[in-house]
């Protein structure tokens, strides 16, 4: 099961409280949460990772605001499952890859990579730090199951790494626009891949904030105050995914969505 990006209190709220009932109810081998916006909107705490992985997330991803919050530079050192972007350049604080031991005794990959169309700061090509954690860890020979969490603005870079790792990894998901994508499908591989997963947050929003601020700045191109984010109901936006368990590829796929105002989907296996 894979969560996207959790903005601020209303989505953290959400997922302590939903996180547990899913964990129950579909009974996922592992959960990975985007937790890039948790804290404020930019970046996350300790405190704040620590209560993510009390509800249930065995692994939390970032992205571009992985180090908004300074003590990320510090903690982010002892906690092997937070992972920031792994083409970060050398020489920065943590990790981009873990490989994860499930509850059932299977071994997963986890690895996060950043897009480099459309999004600050410009980092390494993913391309090749992709390729090379791939060939040190081969899916079906040293792991039961890859996913990787691309960070990335434009559609079109998420694509095509999609397809650079078809057949090599079980789901490739996307994070960072917030919105769900009704793309969800399996590749000619047999990648499972989401273009978006959404993200957990307030979707009576503009991405996740209060809404003042972004229509001041589109209206009036004037910053005001510091964007901050909506406090209404969130949704929990996510996909989740069935391996086979002799190759690791994907057999289905299916959105998730639960809470808040969108269409509610509940995967059933």
């Amino acid at each position: 099961m894979f969560l996207g990006d959790v903005v601020g209190r209303a989505g953290r709220e959400a997922v302590y409280a939903r996180l547990p009932w899913l964990r129950e109810k579909l009974q996922p081998d592992l959960v990975v949460v985007n937790g890039e916006n948790a804290a404020h909107g930019f970046g996350i705490t300790e405190e704040i990772y620590l209560k993510l992985r009390e509800a249930g997330a065995d692994v939390v991803t970032l992205g571009n605001h992985s180090f908004d919050q300074r003590e990320a530079l510090v903690f982010i050192e002892r906690e092997a499952n937070l992972l920031r972007p792994i083409n970060w350049p050398a020489g920065c604080p943590g990790r981009g890859a873990q490989l994860v031991e499930t509850k059932s005794g299977g071994r997963v990959l986890v690895l996060q990579a950043m897009g480099r169309v459309m999004i600050e700061p410009m980092l390494d090509d993913p391309f090749p730090a992709v390729n090379r954690e791939l060939e040190a860890c081969k899916l079906g020979v040293d792991c039961d199951a890859i996913l990787i969490d691309m960070h990335a603005e434009a559609s079109s870079e998420k694509m095509a790494m999609g397809h650079f790792v078809d057949g090599r990894v079980s789901l490739i998901v996307g994070t960072h626009t917030h919105t769900p994508t009704a793309d969800h499908h399996i590749l000619s591989g047999g990648t499972a891949y989401m273009t978006d997963a959404g993200m957990c947050g307030d979707f009576d929003s503009v991405i996740g904030m209060d809404k003042a601020e972004p229509l001041q700045r589109f209206l009036r191109k004037l910053p005001v105050e510091r964007m901050r984010p909506a406090e209404g109901e969130a949704t929990l936006c996510g996909v989740v995914v069935e391996t086979d368990d002799k190759t690791g590829l994907a057999k289905t796929i299916q959105p998730l969505r639960l809470g808040g105002n969108l269409n509610q989907a509940i995967p059933v296996f």
